[in-house]
């Protein structure tokens, strides 16, 4: 299935999607880091970037770490893949005059974080799969992680590999998603629900 965009963007946001068949292989140092690199670089408001990134390369004992904080049905399908990487985001903001107040777009500027990782990977031939499905409580402690953040996502990054490799209930969902309509979610001052 193809996506087709109702205007003209670039390709590069139609043809990036999240597969969850990966081919078992390693994933270059200096990929990886190019990929957190384009992370690294998205926009955030102030300037605070309150993404933080726990990543690890295939068969390491950090890997396996990050992997004991997925849920069972994205660890069944996510031990293939040749990276995984955890975003936080800190949840709060040090004013200038040094009083720790919530930084309500964190979220928002790690999902930012994310879709630039996201797309620095399809430039460079690998697929990212994010997943809210983590053991958020069990990261937290595995990793120490203060209570000022929060984990967003848990990320598979490697080379797509065929949908047969899945299994069977997983094989038909193997395909780009389909979006909605600009119309469903965008509205000329209005809010359409």
């Amino acid at each position: 299935m193809s996506r087709q965009s109702e205007f003209p963007v670039d390709p590069l946001f139609t043809n990036r999607w999240s597969p969850r068949s990966f081919v078992p292989k390693a994933i270059s140092d200096k990929d990886l880091m190019t990929i957190l690199e384009a992370a690294r670089f998205a926009p955030s408001a102030m300037n605070a970037q309150p993404w933080r990134f726990v990543y690890a390369h295939r068969d390491t004992p950090e890997f396996e770490k990050l992997a004991s904080a997925l849920i069972e049905f994205n660890a069944m399908w996510a031990k293939n893949a040749s990276a995984l990487v955890f975003i936080f985001s800190q949840k709060t903001v040090t004013s200038d005059s040094g009083e720790e107040k919530p930084f309500y777009s964190h979220a928002f500027d790690a999902g930012a974080a994310w879709m630039s990782l996201a797309l620095q990977a399809h430039l460079l031939g690998y697929h990212a799969h994010a997943m809210g499905g983590v053991l958020h409580d069990k990261a937290m402690e595995i990793f120490n992680v203060p209570s000022s953040y929060r984990l967003e996502v848990g990320i598979a990054i490697g080379t797509r590999g065929e949908k047969d490799a899945l299994p069977e209930r997983l094989q038909e969902r193997e395909a780009p998603s389909p979006r909605k309509p600009l119309s469903d979610i965008a509205g000329n001052g209005v809010f359409v629900a």
